[in-house]
C-alpha cells in the first residue's frame, strides 16, 4: 500500500453486485458474506514519503457473526428492513499474533539516526458492522471496534519522537481524506422502499407476512446512527525509557541515563465519531452517560450563538 497525496474518488457500487449482473443487495452479496476465510500469514507493507511500515498477521480468520458477536446460522448474521431499504451485516476478524514495524525512509525529512518503531501483540480481534442500502449496496454507516487483550509496549524517547514525526507526515493526507468523507457523508433523507424482488418473495412462505414492527424494533436496536471507530485495550503496560547517548571520536559513549517511566492503563478506550455534528444528540454513543448531558447543552448553546452571528452577517 502507498499513501496518496490526494484522496481517491469513492469506489461506487459494490464490485460483487456488478460482477453478478445485479444492482441491488442479493444472492451474490450473501454468498460472499457467508464465506469463512483463514489465512496462515499475511504481510502488509505501507510506503510513505517520510517512513515505511509493515504489518504482519498470523492465523488470521474472518467470518460472519450475529449481532451478539457469536457464530450462528448465516441467516441470523444480517438484519434486513424492507421498509427502510437497508440491511445490517456483522463481521469479525481474529488473529494470533500481530507485529507492527515502522522506520524512516532514506529520502524523508527524518533524522539520519532513527530508531525503528516495533510493536508485537498477541490475540486480538476486529468487529465490523455495516449498514448498506439494498438497492445499490452503498455503505451508509459503519462501526469498527479494535479489541486487544494485555499489551506490553517498551518505548524509548527516540521512538516517541519518531512516532510524532510519522503522525505529522500523515496528518495532511488524513485531513484531506477527512474533508472528502465529510463532503460525501450521507444526509438523513427518507428512502423509499424498493419493490420486492422475486428472490425476496421466494424467501417467505406462502400466506405468511413478516411482522414489520418487530423487524423495525430489532433493526433499531442494532442500527448504527453514524459511522464510528473504537479502540479498546484491556490492559496496557507502557514502559518509556531514555536512550540518550553522545558520539565522540567515532565511538559510542553512553552518558547518564535520564530514567524510565512505567504507565499502566486498564480498560483504555478511544471512540471517534468523524461525522458527528455539533449540537446533535449523543445518546447512541457506545459509552454514553448522564454526565455527557451537560456537554450536549453546552454544545447546543455554542451552535445557536454561531448561527445567530451568521444570520447577522
Amino acid at each position: 500500500m502507498r499513501t496518496c497525496e490526494e484522496p481517491r474518488p469513492p469506489n461506487g457500487q459494490s464490485p460483487i453486485a456488478l460482477a453478478a449482473g445485479q444492482s441491488e443487495y442479493g444472492f451474490a452479496e450473501k454468498v460472499v458474506e457467508g464465506m469463512f476465510i483463514v489465512v496462515n500469514s499475511i504481510t502488509i507493507k505501507i510506503h510513505s514519503k517520510a517512513f515505511h511500515a509493515s504489518f504482519e498477521l498470523w492465523q488470521l480468520q474472518g467470518y460472519s457473526v450475529n449481532p451478539n458477536w457469536q457464530q450462528s446460522d448465516l441467516r441470523l448474521t444480517r438484519i434486513t428492513d424492507p421498509q427502510r431499504g437497508e440491511v445490517l451485516t456483522f463481521k469479525e476478524l481474529t488473529w494470533q499474533t500481530l507485529r507492527i514495524e515502522a522506520d524512516a525512509t532514506d529520502n524523508g525529512d527524518q533524522d539520519p539516526v532513527t530508531t525503528p518503531l516495533r510493536l508485537i501483540t498477541n490475540q486480538g480481534r476486529i468487529q465490523i458492522s455495516l449498514k448498506r442500502r439494498t438497492k445499490d449496496c452503498n455503505v451508509m454507516a459503519s462501526k469498527l471496534m479494535f479489541l486487544l487483550d494485555d499489551l506490553l509496549w517498551v518505548l524509548t524517547d527516540s521512538q516517541l519522537k519518531a512516532m510524532m514525526k510519522y503522525a505529522e507526515s500523515l496528518s495532511e493526507a488524513m485531513e484531506k481524506s477527512a474533508q472528502q468523507r465529510k463532503s460525501l457523508a450521507p444526509e438523513s433523507v427518507q428512502i423509499t422502499p424498493p419493490p420486492p424482488s422475486t428472490q425476496q418473495s421466494w424467501s417467505q412462505p406462502f400466506g405468511v407476512s413478516p411482522n414489520a414492527s418487530s423487524i423495525g424494533l430489532y433493526f433499531d436496536k442494532h442500527d448504527m446512527k453514524e459511522s464510528s471507530y473504537h479502540l479498546l485495550i484491556s490492559r496496557l503496560d507502557l514502559h518509556i525509557c531514555d536512550d540518550s547517548h553522545t558520539r565522540e571520536s567515532g565511538t559510542l559513549k553512553h552518558g547518564m541515563l535520564g530514567g524510565a517511566m512505567q504507565l499502566t492503563f486498564r480498560r483504555m478506550a478511544f471512540d471517534y465519531y468523524p461525522f458527528h455534528r455539533a449540537g446533535d444528540a449523543c445518546k447512541h454513543w457506545v459509552r454514553y452517560s448522564e454526565a455527557m448531558e451537560a456537554r450536549g447543552q453546552w454544545a447546543k448553546k455554542l451552535v445557536s450563538e454561531f448561527q445567530s452571528k451568521i444570520e447577522k452577517l
